[in-house]
């Protein structure tokens, strides 16, 4: 199997409204957001030039992040869900892995030491 992955940065807020009113993430914050995308194949399963996929096809993805998230307030654009990094990387996979069906994974980081990951 081949593994690659991208990453991809973007600003936002949130409010994570089901903690106790007192705890630091139920007020109102916001994150610098690193995600990243897992592709993966088999070896067969290469492209012609050896690729998982090229790189430059996951530029929709950004264009998405940046007009869907960037400067924008979570709690409004996630609607089904609660906006932790766990959930953030679910919903982003139910919404990518059609487009990217290589896609195995995403990985959500609201701080450089921290990591949230959905794999299904």
């Amino acid at each position: 199997m081949f593994t690659i992955t991208k990453d991809f940065q973007f600003s936002a807020s949130h409010q994570l409204t089901q903690l106790p009113h007192d705890h630091q993430c139920a007020r109102l914050h916001g994150h610098n957001y690193t995600v990243q995308l897992e592709l993966r194949c088999a070896t067969d399963e290469l492209t012609e030039p050896g690729f998982v996929r090229d790189y430059g096809e996951l530029s929709d993805f950004k264009k998405w992040i940046d007009s869907e998230l960037d400067h924008r307030h979570l709690n409004e654009v996630i609607h089904d869900r609660n906006p932790s990094a766990e959930n953030m990387a679910q919903w982003m996979f139910s919404i990518w892995s059609e487009r990217v069906p290589e896609l195995s994974a995403v990985r959500v980081s609201e701080t450089p030491k921290t990591w949230a990951e959905f794999r299904p």
